[in-house]
Protein backbone atom coordinates (compact mmCIF):
# COMPACT_ATOMS: atom_id res chain seq x y z
CA UNK A 1 0.00 0.00 0.00
CA UNK A 2 1.36 3.39 -0.99
CA UNK A 3 2.16 5.76 1.88
CA UNK A 4 1.04 9.38 1.55
CA UNK A 5 1.64 12.42 3.73
CA UNK A 6 -1.07 13.73 6.08
CA UNK A 7 -1.39 16.84 3.92
CA UNK A 8 -2.07 14.77 0.80
CA UNK A 9 -4.53 12.62 2.71
CA UNK A 10 -6.38 15.72 3.90
CA UNK A 11 -6.49 17.04 0.33
CA UNK A 12 -7.91 13.75 -0.90
CA UNK A 13 -10.64 13.76 1.75
CA UNK A 14 -11.57 17.36 1.02
CA UNK A 15 -11.67 16.61 -2.70
CA UNK A 16 -13.90 13.60 -2.04
CA UNK A 17 -16.26 15.73 0.06
CA UNK A 18 -16.38 18.31 -2.72
CA UNK A 19 -17.12 15.70 -5.38
CA UNK A 20 -19.81 14.12 -3.23
CA UNK A 21 -21.45 17.48 -2.54
CA UNK A 22 -21.48 18.34 -6.23
CA UNK A 23 -22.98 14.96 -7.11
CA UNK A 24 -25.67 15.32 -4.44
CA UNK A 25 -26.48 18.84 -5.60
CA UNK A 26 -26.73 17.81 -9.25
CA UNK A 27 -28.97 14.87 -8.37
CA UNK A 28 -31.47 17.30 -6.83
CA UNK A 29 -31.09 19.93 -9.54
CA UNK A 30 -31.87 17.34 -12.21
CA UNK A 31 -35.41 17.07 -10.86
CA UNK A 32 -36.19 20.42 -12.47
CA UNK A 33 -34.81 19.58 -15.93
CA UNK A 34 -36.04 17.37 -18.74
CA UNK A 35 -35.93 14.45 -19.37
CA UNK A 36 -36.96 12.89 -16.06
CA UNK A 37 -36.56 9.15 -16.80
CA UNK A 38 -39.75 8.06 -15.05
CA UNK A 39 -39.36 4.44 -16.16
CA UNK A 40 -35.91 4.23 -14.56
CA UNK A 41 -37.28 5.74 -11.36
CA UNK A 42 -40.10 3.19 -11.18
CA UNK A 43 -37.65 0.35 -11.85
CA UNK A 44 -35.40 1.54 -9.03
CA UNK A 45 -38.41 1.93 -6.73
CA UNK A 46 -39.21 -1.73 -7.34
CA UNK A 47 -35.62 -2.83 -6.71
CA UNK A 48 -35.09 -0.66 -3.64
CA UNK A 49 -38.55 -0.68 -2.09
CA UNK A 50 -40.25 -3.95 -2.98
CA UNK A 51 -36.98 -5.84 -2.82
CA UNK A 52 -36.34 -4.63 0.73
CA UNK A 53 -39.78 -5.35 2.19
CA UNK A 54 -38.92 -8.81 3.52
CA UNK A 55 -35.79 -7.76 5.39
CA UNK A 56 -37.54 -4.66 6.78
CA UNK A 57 -40.51 -6.71 7.98
CA UNK A 58 -38.30 -9.28 9.71
CA UNK A 59 -36.13 -6.58 11.29
CA UNK A 60 -39.12 -4.58 12.50
CA UNK A 61 -40.98 -7.58 13.89
CA UNK A 62 -38.13 -9.02 15.92
CA UNK A 63 -37.01 -5.58 17.10
CA UNK A 64 -40.50 -4.87 18.45
CA UNK A 65 -40.65 -8.34 20.02
CA UNK A 66 -37.28 -7.99 21.75
CA UNK A 67 -38.15 -4.47 22.88
CA UNK A 68 -41.37 -5.75 24.47
CA UNK A 69 -39.47 -8.50 26.31
CA UNK A 70 -36.82 -6.15 27.63
CA UNK A 71 -39.38 -3.51 28.58
CA UNK A 72 -41.49 -6.03 30.46
CA UNK A 73 -38.55 -7.03 32.65
CA UNK A 74 -38.03 -3.42 33.68
CA UNK A 75 -41.71 -2.57 34.15
CA UNK A 76 -42.36 -5.76 36.10
CA UNK A 77 -40.45 -4.28 39.02
CA UNK A 78 -42.96 -1.40 39.17
CA UNK A 79 -46.05 -3.44 38.39
CA UNK A 80 -46.74 -1.44 35.21
CA UNK A 81 -46.72 -4.04 32.44
CA UNK A 82 -49.57 -2.16 30.76
CA UNK A 83 -47.04 0.47 29.68
CA UNK A 84 -45.33 -2.03 27.38
CA UNK A 85 -47.37 -0.91 24.37
CA UNK A 86 -46.50 2.72 25.04
CA UNK A 87 -42.77 2.04 25.21
CA UNK A 88 -42.73 -0.16 22.11
CA UNK A 89 -44.71 2.28 19.96
CA UNK A 90 -42.70 5.32 21.00
CA UNK A 91 -39.36 3.57 20.49
CA UNK A 92 -40.28 2.14 17.09
CA UNK A 93 -41.85 5.31 15.66
CA UNK A 94 -39.35 7.84 16.96
CA UNK A 95 -36.03 6.02 16.84
CA UNK A 96 -35.64 2.33 16.09
CA UNK A 97 -37.93 2.16 13.07
CA UNK A 98 -36.26 4.88 10.96
CA UNK A 99 -32.68 4.03 11.96
CA UNK A 100 -32.87 0.25 11.63
CA UNK A 101 -34.76 0.51 8.36
CA UNK A 102 -32.17 2.95 7.04
CA UNK A 103 -29.31 0.66 8.04
CA UNK A 104 -30.94 -2.42 6.50
CA UNK A 105 -31.68 -0.62 3.24
CA UNK A 106 -28.16 0.84 3.21
CA UNK A 107 -26.61 -2.59 3.59
CA UNK A 108 -28.71 -3.97 0.77
CA UNK A 109 -28.99 -1.10 -1.69
CA UNK A 110 -26.00 1.19 -1.17
CA UNK A 111 -23.79 -1.78 -1.92
CA UNK A 112 -25.93 -2.68 -4.93
CA UNK A 113 -25.74 0.83 -6.35
CA UNK A 114 -22.00 1.02 -5.82
CA UNK A 115 -21.35 -2.35 -7.45
CA UNK A 116 -23.67 -1.70 -10.39
CA UNK A 117 -22.36 1.78 -11.18
CA UNK A 118 -18.80 0.72 -10.38
CA UNK A 119 -19.03 -2.08 -12.93
CA UNK A 120 -20.34 0.40 -15.50
CA UNK A 121 -17.48 2.73 -14.63
CA UNK A 122 -14.63 0.24 -15.01
CA UNK A 123 -16.11 -1.14 -18.25
CA UNK A 124 -16.29 2.42 -19.64
CA UNK A 125 -20.07 2.39 -20.05
CA UNK A 126 -20.26 5.73 -18.22
CA UNK A 127 -17.86 7.28 -20.73
CA UNK A 128 -19.94 5.84 -23.58
CA UNK A 129 -23.06 7.51 -22.15
CA UNK A 130 -21.29 10.86 -22.09
CA UNK A 131 -20.08 10.35 -25.65
CA UNK A 132 -23.70 9.78 -26.74
CA UNK A 133 -24.81 12.99 -25.06
CA UNK A 134 -26.52 11.45 -22.02
CA UNK A 135 -25.85 12.92 -18.59
CA UNK A 136 -24.89 9.94 -16.33
CA UNK A 137 -25.91 11.83 -13.20
CA UNK A 138 -29.39 12.48 -14.54
CA UNK A 139 -29.82 9.01 -16.02
CA UNK A 140 -28.29 6.92 -13.24
CA UNK A 141 -28.19 8.94 -10.00
CA UNK A 142 -31.37 11.02 -9.88
CA UNK A 143 -33.78 8.06 -10.38
CA UNK A 144 -32.05 6.20 -7.56
CA UNK A 145 -32.20 9.20 -5.26
CA UNK A 146 -35.91 9.77 -5.87
CA UNK A 147 -36.73 6.07 -5.49
CA UNK A 148 -34.69 5.74 -2.29
CA UNK A 149 -36.26 8.78 -0.62
CA UNK A 150 -39.84 7.79 -1.48
CA UNK A 151 -39.54 4.07 -0.79
CA UNK A 152 -37.60 4.43 2.46
CA UNK A 153 -40.43 6.61 3.77
CA UNK A 154 -42.96 3.83 3.18
CA UNK A 155 -40.58 1.11 4.35
CA UNK A 156 -40.21 2.96 7.63
CA UNK A 157 -43.99 3.09 8.06
CA UNK A 158 -44.15 -0.66 7.44
CA UNK A 159 -41.31 -1.26 9.91
CA UNK A 160 -43.05 0.81 12.59
CA UNK A 161 -46.35 -1.02 12.17
CA UNK A 162 -44.75 -4.46 12.11
CA UNK A 163 -42.57 -3.57 15.10
CA UNK A 164 -45.58 -2.55 17.18
CA UNK A 165 -47.27 -5.75 16.00
CA UNK A 166 -44.26 -7.79 17.09
CA UNK A 167 -44.43 -6.17 20.50
CA UNK A 168 -48.13 -7.04 20.66
CA UNK A 169 -47.43 -10.69 19.86
CA UNK A 170 -45.00 -10.92 22.76
CA UNK A 171 -47.21 -8.92 25.10
CA UNK A 172 -50.24 -11.05 24.29
CA UNK A 173 -48.77 -14.54 23.99
CA UNK A 174 -45.85 -14.36 26.42
CA UNK A 175 -46.80 -11.68 28.93
CA UNK A 176 -50.56 -12.36 28.82
CA UNK A 177 -51.45 -8.68 28.53
CA UNK A 178 -54.87 -7.54 27.40
CA UNK A 179 -54.91 -6.74 23.67
CA UNK A 180 -57.19 -3.71 24.01
CA UNK A 181 -55.03 -2.28 26.75
CA UNK A 182 -51.86 -2.73 24.69
CA UNK A 183 -53.21 -1.04 21.58
CA UNK A 184 -54.86 1.72 23.58
CA UNK A 185 -51.60 2.58 25.33
CA UNK A 186 -49.69 2.35 22.05
CA UNK A 187 -52.10 4.74 20.33
CA UNK A 188 -52.55 7.23 23.16
CA UNK A 189 -48.81 7.58 23.79
CA UNK A 190 -48.08 8.87 20.29
CA UNK A 191 -48.18 12.60 19.66
CA UNK A 192 -47.91 14.62 16.47
CA UNK A 193 -44.25 15.44 17.13
CA UNK A 194 -43.38 11.75 17.48
CA UNK A 195 -44.86 10.94 14.08
CA UNK A 196 -43.15 13.93 12.45
CA UNK A 197 -39.78 12.95 13.94
CA UNK A 198 -40.16 9.34 12.82
CA UNK A 199 -41.20 10.19 9.26
CA UNK A 200 -38.80 13.08 8.63
CA UNK A 201 -35.66 11.04 9.17
CA UNK A 202 -36.27 8.50 6.34
CA UNK A 203 -36.25 11.32 3.79
CA UNK A 204 -32.71 12.27 4.78
CA UNK A 205 -31.60 8.66 5.21
CA UNK A 206 -32.85 7.71 1.74
CA UNK A 207 -30.99 10.64 0.21
CA UNK A 208 -27.78 9.60 2.00
CA UNK A 209 -28.07 5.96 0.92
CA UNK A 210 -28.57 6.78 -2.76
CA UNK A 211 -26.02 9.56 -3.09
CA UNK A 212 -23.30 7.73 -1.16
CA UNK A 213 -23.85 4.49 -3.08
CA UNK A 214 -23.81 6.30 -6.43
CA UNK A 215 -20.77 8.39 -5.50
CA UNK A 216 -18.61 5.40 -4.63
CA UNK A 217 -19.85 3.54 -7.70
CA UNK A 218 -19.03 6.40 -10.07
CA UNK A 219 -15.62 6.94 -8.47
CA UNK A 220 -14.59 3.26 -8.60
CA UNK A 221 -11.15 2.60 -10.08
CA UNK A 222 -8.95 -0.43 -10.64
CA UNK A 223 -11.16 -3.13 -12.15
CA UNK A 224 -13.01 -5.71 -10.08
CA UNK A 225 -10.95 -5.03 -6.96
CA UNK A 226 -11.87 -1.37 -7.17
CA UNK A 227 -15.56 -2.26 -7.51
CA UNK A 228 -15.37 -4.49 -4.44
CA UNK A 229 -13.61 -1.77 -2.48
CA UNK A 230 -16.21 0.82 -3.55
CA UNK A 231 -19.02 -1.51 -2.46
CA UNK A 232 -17.56 -1.92 1.02
CA UNK A 233 -16.88 1.80 1.37
CA UNK A 234 -20.44 2.66 0.32
CA UNK A 235 -22.00 0.48 3.01
CA UNK A 236 -19.67 1.73 5.75
CA UNK A 237 -19.96 5.40 4.79
CA UNK A 238 -23.75 5.37 4.42
CA UNK A 239 -24.23 3.54 7.73
CA UNK A 240 -22.00 5.95 9.63
CA UNK A 241 -23.64 8.97 8.00
CA UNK A 242 -27.09 7.65 8.90
CA UNK A 243 -26.12 7.31 12.56
CA UNK A 244 -24.48 10.73 12.64
CA UNK A 245 -27.35 12.41 10.81
CA UNK A 246 -29.82 10.74 13.16
CA UNK A 247 -28.14 12.40 16.13
CA UNK A 248 -28.24 15.89 14.65
CA UNK A 249 -31.77 15.50 13.28
CA UNK A 250 -33.03 14.29 16.66
CA UNK A 251 -31.40 17.23 18.41
CA UNK A 252 -32.81 19.67 15.85
CA UNK A 253 -36.33 18.26 15.96
CA UNK A 254 -36.40 18.13 19.77
CA UNK A 255 -35.36 21.78 19.85
CA UNK A 256 -38.02 22.58 17.23
CA UNK A 257 -40.87 21.04 19.20
CA UNK A 258 -39.85 22.35 22.63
Amino acid sequence: MELISPAELAKEKLHAMQEYSLLAGRSVGNLFRQPRYLADTLQQADVIGVGSVSIVVLTGFFTGAVLALQTSQTLQQFGSLSLTGQVVSLSMVRELGPVLTGLMVAGRNASGMASELGSMRVTEQIDAMRALGTDPTKKLVTPRVVASVVMLFFLTVISDLVGVGGGFMVASLVLNLDANQYWTMAYQSLEFKDVVMGLTKPVFFGFIIATVGCYYGLSARGGTQGVGRATTQAVVASSVLILATNFFLTKLLIAWFT
